[in-house]
């Protein structure tokens, strides 16, 4: 709750608009009417008046003050499509744009790109795809950046805070995107209060071991430190040698990450995906997110076995990274 304090803290007063196009389900309802209760951002959803208004009812919610808008009654709508068929730069024709922008995750990305909300939060209803690729094709990703990442903000029962990642997008990184992931990880890490100290996770430490994947996480590791010379960054360190200090010390002497690192760099989604999980359910670790890495403006993709209290939370991340980027 601390962290989550500060982080209300960091957008109080500062009239944020986030995006919500899953607009008939009822957990993100009961997090919008509590988000809208406590003027922590300004919530908009994406459908028709009539029928979210209606669902509101059902479950005792009071939406009338929360901002909600009607692909197929927008008044700005042709504005979009315009928009929509130039940032696609001949990809879609315009007949098929009407269509496209019908589907409310397409709509609501293109109001964060007009900038006409500063984020959205999707994916309780559709899939991590039906989130992302929108945000790819028109929101893209940041100058200097080549692709996006998922990081997931671990707490432990202790109230320790650690990143992982990446544990959502990427099936298998090269060098160069592994590095890139290391340090756009280590920047969310900064949002959260965190000093970055990140460690390249392999089997190895050090090159205890030689193999093609342990050679690509220690060049990642040059990478990222040539990239972004003012954060700690170190590997390839096996976890042990990374997170416990007397191990550190015996595999990676003199290492300013190894057995301090609060930030874990994993070589593959399977790995990250895997590990995060297993701190979750038996190490009894809070898993917030995945907070999505290297967009151009805050998309933020939930799980679809998420509560409200997941919502709420990643909601107030994805403002803090508008006002972040």
């Amino acid at each position: 709750m601390e962290l989550f304090e500060g982080l209300k803290k960091n957008i109080e007063n500062k009239d944020l608009r986030i995006v919500f196009p899953e607009s008939q389900d009822e957990r993100i309802l009961r997090a919008v009417a509590r988000l809208e209760k406590e003027k922590i951002v300004r919530p908009i959803l994406i459908g028709s008046r009539e029928e979210v208004l209606n669902k509101g009812k059902e479950l005792d919610l009071d939406l009338g003050g929360i901002e909600i808008i009607d692909p197929e009654n927008y008044d700005g709508y042709e504005d979009l499509v315009n928009s929509f068929v130039e940032r696609r730069k001949g990809k879609a024709a315009k007949d098929d744009a009407y269509k496209i922008l019908k589907n409310h995750n397409y709509f609501g990305t293109m109001l964060v790109y007009k900038k006409l909300a500063d984020g959205m939060v999707s994916g309780a209803v559709g899939s991590t795809g039906d989130t992302v690729r929108p945000a790819l094709q028109i929101v893209k990703t940041k100058p200097g950046v080549s692709r996006i990442s998922g990081a997931m903000i671990m707490i432990s029962p202790e109230g320790e805070k650690y990143v992982f990642s990446d544990i959502a997008i990427n099936i298998t990184l090269e060098e160069d995107a592994l590095a890139e992931v290391a340090v756009e990880t280590a920047k969310t890490a900064k949002m959260f209060g965190i000093d970055p100290k990140v460690a390249l996770l392999s089997f190895s430490s050090k090159g205890s071991a030689k193999s093609p994947e342990q050679e690509k996480v220690m060049n990642a590791a040059i990478k990222a430190k040539n990239m972004a010379p003012e954060f700690k960054i170190d590997g390839e360190l096996q976890f042990d040698a990374a997170f416990v200090e007397s191990v550190g010390v015996k595999k990676a002497p003199g290492s300013e990450v190894a057995g301090k690192a609060n930030v874990f760099i994993f070589p593959s989604l399977e790995a990250g995906n895997i590990g995060y999980k297993i701190a979750q359910r038996l190490g009894k670790f809070e898993a917030i997110g995945p907070i999505l890495q290297g967009l151009a403006a805050p998309i933020s993709d939930l799980s679809r076995g998420c509560n409200e209290e997941d919502i709420y939370k990643l909601t107030i991340i994805t403002a803090n990274q508008a006002i972040n980027d």
